[in-house]
């Protein structure tokens, strides 16, 4: 499935593979589009992954990257460990845990950042900044680094990302702060930001989580997910993962029930789904867990969207009338949203300015 184009989630503009990330007409989010391969043999392709190397590179059939650069670290293929006790605790046949903390830095955003960086290098970018953790990924590969974070972040993570020798830029405020300098930045500087004009390539590394979840569970899926929503790209592209291996046939079954999980004091997106609405209203941090503290989660609607929509096909699967209300079709995550993303006039402003090399 090799990349094609990048495409807008409001309106389906698309545009060429380089370093952008909002529409040019309703400022809508663009994602990576993937050319299709029908004739794709199931059996075959769980061949090559299985013999690939173990790390998320072992997916690079599903990825926007063809090939991991010289200077990548090895992220992903984290264990899958069964929780026989919690399991029992909480009344469940089986329940597993994904833990992403074997990854190099300790942190899920290994993946995604592997995935901006590698498209990065890929577009001739020798500069790479980010409101989170790439100073060990920038290191590795050889190039210049700047890190922003809120200057009450924790010690221990200061010392972490300080360690590899980035630059580091404290701000006063907090992840929602430190994301819109960044946006303004990106508009001036000629740097990848990888959760900004590198961000459609950055979000895809959230589906490595699924594709491994799935292969260690015996190409099975899941029945429920539960994992953390912060900004809601993560959330939204776990689904992704399992989709795209529905439609592939690599798998079978339905898309799994997915579970957010947001701090009470942080929690625009549980709010809403609770509350009934089509939107997310921006909140400020009150949490100390400030590094999944997004008050303005930027995929937040889309991440309410899913759970609504997932919620919907498990209610048609129940549904008494008979085998065909009882088989959901996983492509209805996919309707029309009927809302509009507006970003600004700051994302309006930094789009301009990045253009392939």
């Amino acid at each position: 499935m090799p990349p094609e184009s990048l495409s807008c989630k409001e309106c389906k503009a698309t545009y060429s593979l380089e370093a952008r990330y909002v529409c040019e007409r309703c400022f809508g989010p663009l994602e990576v589009v993937y050319a299709s391969r029908p004739d794709a043999d199931p059996a075959a392709l769980r061949r090559r992954i299985q013999a690939g190397p173990q790390s998320l590179w072992r997916y690079t059939d599903f990825l926007p990257v063809q090939a991991p650069p010289r200077g990548t670290l090895p992220a992903g293929w984290t264990p899958l460990l069964r929780a026989d006790r919690l399991a029992e605790e909480l009344g469940l046949r089986e329940l597993w845990i994904k833990n992403d903390a074997a990854n190099p830095t300790h942190s899920f955003k290994d993946r995604v950042v592997s995935m901006a960086l590698a498209r990065a290098r890929e577009l001739g970018f020798d500069t790479i900044a980010c409101a989170s953790a790439v100073a060990a990924h920038a290191a590795a590969a050889g190039l210049d680094s700047y890190v922003f974070i809120p200057a009450d972040l924790e010690e221990q993570k200061v010392l972490a990302t300080g360690v590899y020798g980035t630059n580091l830029v404290a701000v006063r405020g907090n992840y929602d702060d430190v994301n819109r300098l960044c946006t303004e930045l990106s508009a001036d500087h000629d740097w990848a930001f990888v959760n900004i004009n590198m961000r459609p390539y950055y979000s895809e590394g959230s589906k490595t989580l699924a594709f491994e979840t799935a292969e260690q569970l015996g190409f099975e899926l899941p029945d429920r997910v539960v994992c953390p929503i912060a900004s809601g790209s993560l959330f939204t592209k776990i689904a992704r993962g399992f989709e795209e291996w529905l439609e592939l046939g690599l798998v079978e079954g339905n898309v799994p029930t997915f579970n957010g999980a947001q701090a009470a004091g942080c929690s625009p997106v549980a709010s809403a789904f609770q509350a009934g609405q089509d939107f997310c209203r921006p909140v400020k941090p009150d949490t100390i867990a400030r590094s999944l503290a997004i008050g303005n989660p930027a995929d937040g609607p889309y991440a309410l969207d899913l759970a609504r929509r997932v919620d919907r096909l498990r209610e048609r699967r129940r549904d008494p009338r008979g085998d065909q209300a009882a088989r959901p079709d996983y492509r209805d995550l996919h309707g029309d949203r009927g809302r509009g993303y507006r970003g600004g006039a700051l994302a309006a402003r930094a789009q301009g300015r990045h253009r392939s090399r």
